[in-house]
């Protein structure tokens, strides 16, 4: 492909708009951590909201989508829709929990919740193991699909994309703060969903395809469905059976974590207040699985007709490196057919995206690093100011040592599939711990050492020849993580009582699971209703996947179907819309 002048200064256009409030922010970014990593607490719902959008929004998820709809059809996309449920319970059940908590990062949260060393602890091992290692190879995924874009787009080798991609993120992400990353997010998100519209709808016009009709006949049905073929009992046990009984709930994946977390939980403690909080978090969900699937999947679909195998990609680009060829680079295969113009609003779109991404995962990384590493166990007491120029020396570090891993990686799918094996087991823990005072510092950290462990093994028994299929791999560890951890809970002692006290009276979950404690506290009951919550649940979860079948089964030209399920969306969206209200009214009861 060839950018021509004009494509050239869109992209340097968009750079120059998105390092924007970066440059005017740099100066409150850097006046203290809560500014640096927390915006001062005082972001609004909907600022919130679309960085969450804009971060999920990475150049290696709609190479991820056209990998999973090539090699399994649309219904393969519920390995990823199964997390909507995830979601929507931080909203209803966990994002007030959060903001009311107080914490500068999630991480913190281990010492309030938790006491003594086994707190300090699981603070520190996570700064470390989150900060650090897991925080590099999401980012590496992420560094993957842009090397792979490049190569195809631009015909740079890994290295040049990689050292690019280094320089921009460190100035931006060490300038910023959150400030920077929320408002850049807000403008990047605009720009990458005019790509990725345009994108989708140059994809159609291509003779193979022969538009949005043509697609829908010219492919095989199954490809088109929603639901993989219940015939292949297999296929629909890892692609949907597993994921929307089990693999929701019990995995910790960046952006969907049980509970709330990383990044995700970072935006609800820098919203103005609990209402802001929750009210982002839902605005994310809906935006991310309603709004954006359609045009990445059109494109997937695309793809299968323009390039029916991977030697066809390898025939249409010579010039790609052998290593990086897979069904994810599909994606960036189909941009070819973008006109003038619209090539660089797509490659300013995936650029955006990229650094809307790396700047989170930078900016959260480097919060763990030093403010629940550096700043609590190695030095305790330097200015705020020096905390802020150790955290963007960090944040350098981390984008080089992301850069070194991306050499490691093949494919999107490999990628995620490797976190998800990681996090496996974690998540029941994550939902209960807020709700349940019994769980203790020591079933954090046997919950993390046992997934780990059986990640590993897994992955040294793959290179040998010998591993399980995901499906097993999964349940097996979930299975022996969950009981892991809860008989370490059942064979320790309890938190300490003072600090089950002081954070019932901070947080005031609700709930059977902390009435001892609550009576003792002498506190009135939480505000919150779990019935209520959970009512906001199923409405949340309805509301959108409705609208997301509802896109689809119009696009498939299938009215009626398409009909009904719009039926459902308004009905759960009004029924949600009258419910809302009086959850946010518990907020002012709380105070």
């Amino acid at each position: 492909m060839q950018l021509v002048t004009l494509d050239w200064i869109i992209v340097v256009l968009s750079i120059a708009v998105a390092f924007l409030p970066a440059v005017l922010l740099a100066r409150r970014a850097g006046s203290s951590t809560a500014e640096f990593f927390t915006s001062g607490r005082a972001a609004p719902w909907w600022l919130i909201g679309v960085s969450m959008v804009a971060t999920t929004f990475s150049t290696d998820t709609p190479n991820l989508v056209t990998n999973l709809v090539r090699e399994h059809g649309v219904a393969n996309n519920w390995l990823w829709w199964s997390f909507l449920l995830t979601g929507m319970a931080t909203v209803f059940f966990y994002a007030r929990l959060w903001r009311r908590s107080g914490v500068l990062t999630d991480l913190e949260f281990y010492e309030i919740r938790y006491a003594g060393r086994p707190a300090q602890l699981v603070r520190g091992f996570r700064a470390v193991y989150l900060g650090l290692f897991f925080n590099c190879v999401i980012m590496a995924t992420v560094n993957l699909a842009a090397v792979k874009i490049a190569n195809v787009i631009l015909g740079w080798p890994m290295w040049q994309t990689l050292v690019v991609c280094a320089v921009l993120n460190i100035a931006f992400a060490a300038t910023a703060g959150l400030w920077g990353v929320l408002v850049t997010d807000l403008i990047q998100f605009g720009i990458a969903m005019a790509g990725s519209f345009a994108a989708a709808y140059f994809a159609l016009q291509q003779p193979e395809v022969g538009g949005l009709q043509g697609l829908m006949t010219r492919l095989d049905p199954s490809t088109l469905q929603l639901l993989p073929d219940f015939g292949d009992w297999k296929l629909t046990l890892s692609v949907l059976i597993i994921p929307i009984t089990v693999q929701w709930w019990s995995v910790w994946y960046p952006g969907a974590e049980p509970g709330g977390g990383s990044y995700i939980a970072q935006r609800m403690l820098a919203a103005r207040s609990e209402k802001d909080a929750m009210a982002g978090t839902l605005f994310f969900n809906v935006a991310h699985y309603a709004l954006r699937s359609w045009p990445w999947i059109i494109v997937a679909l695309a793809s299968i007709l323009v390039y029916p195998q991977l030697s066809d990609l390898s025939a249409a680009f010579p010039h790609v490196d052998p290593a990086l060829l897979g069904d994810d680079m599909a994606y960036p295969a189909m941009l070819r057919f973008l006109p003038v113009g619209w090539l660089g609003v797509m490659v300013a779109g995936l650029l955006a995206a990229y650094v809307s991404t790396i700047a989170t995962h930078l900016n959260w990384g480097t919060s763990y690093l030093v403010h629940d590493l550096y700043r609590r166990f190695l030095r305790t007491d330097a200015t705020e100011r020096h905390y802020v120029m150790v955290g963007r020396v960090v944040t350098a570090v981390l984008m080089l040592l992301a850069a070194g891993l991306t050499f490691v990686l093949e494919t999107a799918s490999q990628s995620f599939q490797l976190l998800l094996s990681i996090g496996a087991g974690t998540g029941l823990l994550y939902l209960l711990r807020w709700f349940w005072w019994r769980i203790n510092a020591w079933s954090e950290v046997s919950a993390m050492v046992s997934s780990f462990l059986l990640a590993a093994g897994f992955l040294v028994a793959q290179k040998n020849g010998h591993g399980l299929d995901a499906t097993t791999q999964l349940l097996l560890s979930v299975g022996i993580t969950t009981v892991v951890w809860v008989t370490v809970t059942l064979l320790t002692a309890p938190t300490e009582r003072s600090t089950l006290l002081s954070f019932f009276r901070l947080v005031r979950p609700a709930g059977r699971g902390w009435r001892a404690v609550q009576e003792e506290a002498g506190v009135p009951a939480s505000p919150d209703s779990l019935p209520m919550a959970f009512l906001g649940w199923v409405l949340g979860c309805t509301s959108v996947y409705s609208a997301l079948f509802g896109v689809g089964s119009l696009l498939y030209g299938r009215t009626t179907q398409g009909l009904v399920f719009v039926a459902i969306f308004s009905l759960s969206s009004w029924w949600l819309a009258r419910l809302l209200p009086a959850m946010w009214g518990g907020e002012h009861r709380a105070a």
